[in-house]
């Protein structure tokens, strides 16, 4: 009875959202609770692995953050070369409306966050915070919904949020560097000019490859660049296709997505949702950072994704999603206000003061509940109203 339970929980597409939410309640709980000396001591725990001297030595927070999340983005990686290749991303016309979406859904946000934290320079770092978009997440409040939303949406919402996490990846690379090493980066083109190699000859083996991303990941850690475009960088060089028209990309794709789904996120929002409630009031709420962070994915991403897709559909520059109204897209715009993941991440990357990142966590949470609630909500409306409508064509059809 429970291994069928299990089976059925994990099959359904909601399931990695409602595992994801489950890991940011526990971490809460045990943040709040007598638990949270032993939280805090196993975060900040150092971990090391060294030979002779020579090697990484970082608190836990900081594997997960650099380690399990380079993992997390070499499978974006990977479905950013598929979609590329062959599938939603490879047709520009398919690109056009999602693609225009998902830039006002980043920029929008980001101005909402720097209008109100403009006063107060030392919180501006954390403008891009808001305009990430979960896609577990958002996926998750989508498959509640179910078939009475139209499968076009499903299409929509990933494409949009493909093309927010891709540009995601090009914020970390160019505004998320710490000082340059050069003498690692250089280092870590031998491990590069090896995979492009392998790609070249269209290998079937992922292990060597594998091997040389997790080379090359240290050297660009050791860089200062951050280390989760090495995750990006080697999952571009898995070959598509191998020289007997196999695919190392489908296959290592299908295999490690249930890991990253039901293990290395939940992990990452357990180590980064712990938002320290004791001595906070509704007025904490209303400081610059986490003001911004939650107006900018609430208000934000609402304006970016909805305005620019009225726009882009009323000057006919695109076409609406199939089956969809208006009503549909605007729920469709609140869920990509659900950053969770994305946003702590790179709240994590924006502020090392403990302060600060509980205010970080504070706004990404609380933005991303309302932002989902607000989707979920207008998405079933959408679908009782579209229900209403076929009802009155029927009876008037009869």
């Amino acid at each position: 009875m429970l291994l069928r339970a299990m089976d059925r929980f994990f099959s359904h597409e909601a399931s990695g959202g409602i595992l994801l939410m489950l890991s940011a309640v526990a971490a809460l709980i045990v943040a709040n609770s007598g638990l949270a000396g032993a939280y805090d001591a196993f975060l900040g725990a150092y971990l090391g692995v060294t030979v002779n001297g020579e090697g990484l030595e970082k608190p836990a927070i900081l594997w997960i953050n650099d380690g399990l999340m380079a993992v997390f983005f070499f499978l974006i990686g990977l479905e950013l070369k598929r979609e590329l290749l062959e599938g939603k991303l490879k047709n520009p016309r398919d690109v056009v409306l999602p693609g225009a979406a998902a830039v006002g859904g980043m920029a929008l946000p980001a101005l909402v966050y720097v209008a109100i934290n403009w006063s107060t320079p030392a919180t501006l770092d954390g403008w891009a915070i808001p305009a990430a978009t979960d896609i577990a997440f958002a996926l998750g409040i989508l498959a509640l919904v179910g078939s009475r939303a139209p499968s076009s949406l499903k299409v929509f919402l990933l494409t949009l949020a493909i093309l927010d996490d891709l540009g995601a990846i090009v914020i970390i690379a160019l505004f998320y560097t710490a000082e340059l090493q050069v003498n690692y980066l250089i280092a870590a083109l031998v491990p590069l000019a090896l995979l492009l190699f392998l790609n070249f000859k269209r290998v079937h083996r992922v292990a060597p490859m594998i091997l040389l991303g997790a080379v090359m990941w240290y050297f660009v850690l050791k860089s200062g660049v951050h280390a989760t475009l090495a995750g990006v960088i080697t999952a571009f060089c898995i070959p598509m296709k191998d020289k007997w028209g196999k695919s190392p990309l489908h296959s290592l794709e299908h295999g490690l997505a249930p890991y990253v789904l039901y293990f290395i996120i939940p992990v990452f929002a357990f180590a980064n949702a712990g938002v320290v409630l004791q001595g906070m009031s509704f007025a904490a709420l209303l400081q610059p950072l986490p003001l911004g962070i939650a107006l900018g994915l609430i208000i934000g991403k609402q304006l970016g994704v909805f305005g620019v897709t009225f726009v882009m559909v009323k000057a006919g520059l695109a076409r609406m999603p199939w089956g969809a109204n208006w009503l549909h897209i605007y729920g469709l715009s609140c869920l990509a206000g659900v950053g969770f993941t994305m946003s702590l991440f790179i709240g994590s990357l924006s502020f090392d003061d403990p302060l600060l990142m509980n205010q970080v966590r504070l706004g990404v949470l609380s933005g991303s509940l309302v932002s989902g609630l607000l989707g979920y909500g207008a998405l079933m409306l959408a679908a009782r109203d579209t229900a209403g409508d076929e009802e009155e064509e029927a009876a008037e059809a009869a």
